[in-house]
Order: structure tokens, then C-alpha cells, then sequence
């Protein structure tokens, strides 16, 4: 077994994090400012740039076993501000509307959920292991919510309407894996809580 090399602050894997988190705001002032349809080619740019970073910041760390306290507290925050802040910015220019609002609901509430779980099962120095599922999950919200951020501007490269259709039919199927490993990290935490409360019983 490999043993684990001590990270400092500004190790690669941590500073892609910190880029990821830099790149919420810069996505967010996009949406939010411009009403122009090219410029949303730009905020895909920076979703895309801080998604990637995604896979690297944790590939790195594997390859060269530079595993950090901050890194594994900062790389969930940085996956759920980029998803949380681009979905009520694709809310509130309604990109996301009607029914479909659902499927961000689900995305939300889950997140929250968990990490609500995670903190309390942290208490009880419980780990929750991310499942294979989970990736597909994380994988489907992120491409669902690029194409939704290329919208329109997405109809001078696809047939008109097909990049918002896309992004949403992803939303959805996103939406129902969020709520599958939702359930399954619930069922997972819920055996540690009912166990924690026989021992105070």
C-alpha cells in the first residue's frame, strides 16, 4: 500500500478546487448580467473549465497520493455550489421552468439532505463511501446543466429547440438518480442513527 504524501494548501489538486469555486461567481455574473445569447457560450466555457477540474483535482490526488484535510473538505462544497447557483440561475432566466422546476427541486433537496447526513455521521465518525451511482449522478447534472446554460445560443450548432430538449430529458434522468442514491445514503445513515440512539437508550 502506497502511503499517503502530506499536501500543503497550494498542492495542484487543491488549487484546481479553488479554481472551481472561482469559476461559481464568474458563471453566476454571466447569466445574471448579460442578456446576450453569445455570452452564454462563455459561462458554458467556465461551467465546463470548473467541471473538468472536477475529475482532475481528484485524479491528481489519487496519482500522486496527495490527500489533504482542506481538499476533502472544499471538493463537495465546490461540485454544490457549481450545480446549486448555475440551477437557480437557469431558474430565474427560466431556462428551468413549469414541471421541470421539479427536477431542480430534487437535485436541491438531495444535496441538502446529504450533507446534512454527512455531517451528523461525521460526529459519529461514520465514512459514507461516493458509490459508483453517485458518479453517474454527479456526471448527468453536470452535462445536463451545460447544455442548459448553451439554451438557444446551443440552436446555431443543433436543429432549433434540441440543446434546451436535451438538457432538460438529462435534467430529469439526473433528477431520478439524485433520488435513488438519495434513498440509498438515507438508508445507509439511518442504520448508524438508529444504532447511535440505542446506545443512549
Amino acid at each position: 500500500m502506497t502511503p499517503r504524501r502530506k499536501s500543503h494548501p497550494f498542492s495542484l489538486p487543491n488549487v484546481l478546487t479553488y479554481l472551481r469555486i472561482l469559476a461559481v461567481p464568474a458563471i453566476v455574473a454571466i447569466l445574471f448580467w448579460s442578456r446576450e445569447e453569445s455570452m452564454r457560450w462563455w459561462a458554458l466555457g467556465f461551467f465546463v473549465a470548473a467541471a473538468i477540474t472536477d475529475y482532475f483535482d481528484g485524479y491528481f490526488a489519487r496519482a500522486w497520493h496527495q490527500y489533504s484535510a482542506i481538499g476533502r473538505m472544499l471538493d463537495p462544497i465546490a461540485d454544490k455550489l457549481l450545480v446549486a447557483a448555475a440551477l437557480l440561475m437557469l431558474v430565474a432566466d427560466e431556462t428551468i421552468s413549469s414541471w421541470s422546476l421539479w427536477a431542480a427541486i430534487i437535485i436541491l433537496s438531495r444535496e441538502i439532505l446529504v450533507s446534512g447526513l454527512r455531517e451528523f455521521l461525521a460526529e459519529l465518525r461514520v465514512s459514507v463511501p461516493v458509490t459508483q451511482v453517485a458518479k453517474w449522478k454527479t456526471t448527468a447534472q453536470l452535462v445536463a446543466i451545460g447544455f442548459l446554460i448553451a439554451g438557444h445560443a446551443g440552436d446555431s450548432v443543433l436543429p432549433e429547440g434540441w440543446t434546451l430538449m436535451i438538457g432538460l430529458i438529462l435534467l430529469w434522468i439526473a433528477a431520478g438518480l439524485t433520488l435513488y442514491t438519495g434513498w440509498d445514503y438515507f438508508r445507509t445513515g439511518i442504520k448508524h442513527i438508529l444504532a447511535e440512539d440505542e446506545k443512549i437508550s
